[in-house]
């Protein structure tokens, strides 16, 4: 899987939108983010996991707490995630439940938590359930095994160094 674009809006530090062009970073295989403490390096990460299977890449924050707080009531709250795979383009995108202005009247009303995923044909696979199965079947990975091999944030590197035989050998046969 190589991500080519992504897209934050009113997620984590971002109060709007912010597109991050991944496709400038080559077809190596093997990046390296780098940047001062409170750069958002971590929030790049949880974009990713976040649009591709609903939760960050940490285990102290949830979805629903990825909502800016810098940002305009009305501004949307979604992960979008433009990657390849085997060839073949594909786009997902997520917003966590959170509360916004209602769009007639006044007061708030509450967004639901939503997925879609864009397959390479057109089709739009959407809701929850049927995006995660959907994502886990195309890269042949859970949201677990991604965040320990495909993304491994800040240290977290140990937690497959630390990983039981069978487990390291249950994600290197899926590979």
């Amino acid at each position: 899987m190589r991500p080519e674009k992504l897209v934050l809006s009113a997620f984590g530090p971002y109060a709007g939108e912010t597109v991050i062009d991944l496709s400038k970073l080559g077809t190596s295989g093997l990046y390296l983010i780098t940047g001062d403490t409170g750069a958002g390096k971590t929030t790049i990460f949880d974009g990713i996991m976040y649009a591709l299977y609903g939760r960050t890449s940490g285990d102290d924050r949830s979805g629903a707490m990825m909502r800016s707080r810098y940002s305009s009531p009305d501004t949307a709250t979604y992960a979008e995630l433009f990657f390849q795979y085997r060839g073949k383009h594909y786009r997902v995108r997520r917003n966590p439940g959170y509360m916004r202005p209602k769009k007639r009247g006044m007061g708030m009303v509450e967004e639901k938590a939503d997925a879609q995923l864009e397959l390479p044909d057109g089709t739009v696979v959407a809701g929850i359930s049927n995006v995660n199965r959907e994502i886990q079947s195309i890269i042949g990975l859970d949201d677990r095994q991604f965040s320990g091999i495909a993304m491994i944030p800040q240290g977290e590197f140990r937690k497959l160094l630390y990983a039981s035989t069978d487990e390291r050998i249950k994600i290197f046969r899926q590979l």
